[in-house]
């Protein structure tokens, strides 16, 4: 369990520097240059590559309990860790869903026993699990979950008055999926009239489109303003939406917050015509417009983290006409290699990707000692090589589904090394063995 990283580029808090890092007991017992240990222990040559703090993603979709064909947590947590990530926080859209706390911990049991990364779950909204809401502990649960527009599973929550309730008696942060549900009905009817359920893929983003993220957002920001809730919007996918986000206040201090994923910024309506139902997400890819803008509001703090809504469904089930499709793709395992896209054009530091995909992560959900390469905090952290070339294809891809938006783009960096809790769980080629994640844990008030 203990072990010396020597020589390695050290990216965390704003730096990169050169130095030697010692994992001991499961932590980070010493960051400085030219360690010396006498205990036992496992030296790594960390020469030309990089350590960065593990990846936490506050949005994936593993699909346990009831729809394991599609993915689980044991498949989705190897991906994750290939790819770098080291702690996730799940959605409760399973079967069935997460909306009491003895669900919630049957999953978190089921974690215990499979998960290669740390693991928080969400407690799912109703219409009538107020009670079980308020009895969430922010220490140990991530946050509670509202599907303001409906997506995968059947857990639209539309009522005012459910809605108000919740914002005013949540215990805990509030994330939300917006979108306006109304407005989304009535242009899928619109496009049913002429087409049937053969809806082209490419009007995915005409029927969930600017003005249903719009006045669904703008609504939660509202609801959460009356009722000083502590909202965080997912999934940001318009320009239009940014202004409701501020960056003059430190993220300690926001009741509001936001997250961009990477498909929002990697991907735009026009690749609908290779990649068709591939990239149907909820809410939609968009016009080609909307990624720089989000990407600046990533850059300048309206938007705080960023994440991956990882969604997986089978390669069958995404070739269904259009209004039996479901939405969502599988992303954890090159979340890294999206943004080092990013950054080899220049648009990105490394620096900024480990804020905005691991310190401002820990920091806006208050994570207790992870999110950093600290003395003392949990050894969560990968070796990368951002220059080495990667093909995506089947061959490499650990999730249950077996496809990837991804396959076939030829990408820069790999993930040399990933360590879980001090544990060694990737070599850069092959899972090892062990499930080292932990229950995460929050300090909150």
């Amino acid at each position: 369990m203990n072990t010396l990283i020597k020589n390695v580029q050290l990216v965390n808090e704003g730096k990169i520097i050169a130095t030697d890092v010692y994992i001991r007991n499961g932590r980070f017992e010493k960051i400085a240059p030219q360690i010396s240990v006498q205990e036992q222990h496992t030296e790594v040559d960390g020469q030309g590559l990089y350590l960065m703090p593990g990846i936490i993603d506050d949005q994936v979709h593993f699909r346990e309990p009831g729809l394991t064909w599609k993915e689980d947590i044991a498949h989705g947590s190897a991906a994750a860790v290939a790819g770098g990530m080291t702690s996730f926080m799940e959605m409760p859209n399973v079967q069935p869903p997460s909306f009491t706390h003895t669900l919630l911990e049957e999953k978190y049991s089921l974690a215990e026993r499979v998960s290669k990364a740390n693991y928080s779950f969400y407690l799912g909204t109703s219409n009538d699990n107020l009670d079980e809401i308020q009895r969430t502990d922010p220490t140990r649960v991530c946050g509670v979950k509202i599907f303001m527009g409906s997506s995968t599973g059947n857990l639209l929550v539309d009522d005012p008055k459910v809605l108000e309730a919740v914002f005013r008696n949540a215990p805990t942060l509030i994330a939300t999926h917006c979108e306006h549900e109304p407005t989304i009905r009535a242009n899928t009817e619109i496009y049913k009239a002429r087409f049937g359920d053969h809806i082209p893929v490419h009007l995915h983003p005409v029927i969930r489109n600017e003005e249903a993220c719009w006045l669904s957002s703008s609504y939660a920001v509202e609801l959460a303003k009356s009722t000083n809730a502590r909202l965080h919007i997912l999934h940001i996918s318009t320009a239009e939406e940014l202004s409701l986000f501020r960056n003059d206040i430190p993220l300690e201090e926001k009741r509001i917050t936001a997250e961009a994923c990477v498909h929002h910024l990697f991907f735009d309506a026009a690749d609908y015509q290779e990649l068709g139902a591939r990239i149907k997400w909820n809410p939609a890819v968009k016009d080609a417009r909307h990624k720089p803008e989000i990407l600046k509001a990533v850059l300048d703090n309206r938007i705080d983290v960023i994440a991956t809504d990882h969604a997986p469904h089978t390669i069958e089930e995404k070739q269904n006409p259009y209004t039996s499709c479901p939405s969502g793709a599988p992303m954890v395992q090159h979340s890294i290699n999206v943004m080092l896209d990013f950054y080899h054009k220049g648009a990105i530091s490394l620096e900024t990707m480990a804020a905005k995909m691991s310190h401002d992560v820990a920091r806006l959900f208050r994570i207790k000692d992870r999110g950093y390469i600290r003395e003392g905090y949990y050894a969560d952290c990968f070796l990368l090589d951002p220059n080495a070339e990667l093909t995506i294809s089947k061959d490499n891809l650990l999730y249950k589904c077996g496809w990837s938006p991804l396959e076939g783009f030829k990408m820069k960096g790999r993930v040399i090394s990933t360590w879980v809790n001090g544990q060694k769980v990737w070599d850069g080629h092959s899972l090892l063995a062990g499930t080292p994640g932990e229950r995460m844990e929050f300090q909150r008030p």
